[in-house]
């Protein structure tokens, strides 16, 4: 079975849709995760086994991908040699059709490699629309793509000098909500990256009035249940002079989810999953590898 072979795809959706990244169960007709629609994609190929995919990062119903990553395991029937990366992703496109899903690339990687653990870092951006009374005045380009706020301004030194707490190895138990996996997850997690930027509309030199955006980014080898959602709430809390400084050390200290105060958490529908980081010498299939693949292709071919 040499010409079984180990893909990483990455891909990017927009998750208003979708009931999340996550598989959704059989009995679920009225919203289906991403990954139901990525497999069917991979089953329409062909496979002589049913192939299950392993995604690296798993996102909530509404919330975005510009960057995305899954491995899974495809054997090609009738001995024929692995698809090429190029034409893998083009296959998959194809059948995903009109989903809002799009395979943007696609690796052969070594058969121990796992998109989940081998995954460095993952960074997501929040972004934020100011001035906006709801989501219908917003261009077209930008529905459920950001959380509108009515207010023109934050106080966005005080919000800096927030993150700053936050950046660091920390236990963020009242950063995550609580979920069925709660008791499994160590909350102890290192902060890589937490910062404020002005940002901008998609579209913004074709919309009739210039919005101000603001972008938050987190970046961190991993996250717990919502944390990104509830630090970014916290923040913006923060700029709307709705919480302090030392209240917000104060939430981080107190190492408690039942702390966080409730309706701030920020909404699904403005956050994005943009990067998620390997290191190249993860992705190299070793020569050994190769020339067994090799030799699989050319005996198929006789």
């Amino acid at each position: 079975m040499h010409n079984r072979s180990r893909y990483l795809i990455f891909f990017q959706y927009i998750g208003t849709r979708y009931c999340g990244v996550a598989r959704s169960p059989p009995h679920q007709l009225n919203k289906t995760g991403i990954q139901n629609h990525i497999e069917d994609a991979i089953k329409r190929l062909r496979p002589v086994d049913p192939v299950l995919s392993t995604i690296s990062s798993r996102t909530d119903t509404g919330v975005h991908a510009l960057s995305n990553s899954a491995h899974f395991d495809l054997q090609r029937r009738n001995d024929m040699p692995p698809f090429p990366e190029d034409i893998l992703v083009d296959a998959l496109n194809f059948y995903l059709k009109t989903e809002e899903i799009r395979i943007t690339r696609a690796y052969r990687v070594p058969h121990n490699f796992h998109a989940r653990y081998c995954a460095q870092s993952r960074t997501y951006v929040y972004r934020i629309a100011l001035g906006v009374n709801n989501q219908y005045l917003l261009p077209v380009t930008e529905q459920n793509l950001c959380w509108c706020l009515r207010n023109t301004e934050l106080d966005v030194g005080a919000m800096h000098e927030a993150a700053a707490l936050l950046v660091g190895l920390h236990d963020f138990s009242s950063f995550r909500a609580v979920g069925t996996d709660m008791p499994l997850k160590n909350p102890v997690k290192t902060l890589n990256v937490a910062s404020i930027q002005p940002g901008c509309s998609f579209l913004q030199t074709h919309f009739c009035r210039e919005i101000p955006f603001l972008e938050l980014t987190f970046k961190s080898p991993s996250f717990l249940y919502k944390q990104v959602r509830r630090m970014t709430g916290a923040l913006v809390a923060v700029g709307l002079g709705r919480m302090s400084v030392p209240q917000m050390k104060e939430i981080l200290e107190a190492k408690d989810s039942l702390v966080y105060p409730q309706g701030i958490t920020a909404p699904a529908h403005g956050l994005f999953l943009t990067r998620v980081d390997y290191k190249k010498t993860d992705l190299q299939i070793s020569p050994e590898t190769s020339e067994e693949q090799l030799i699989s292709t050319e005996t198929s071919e006789d």
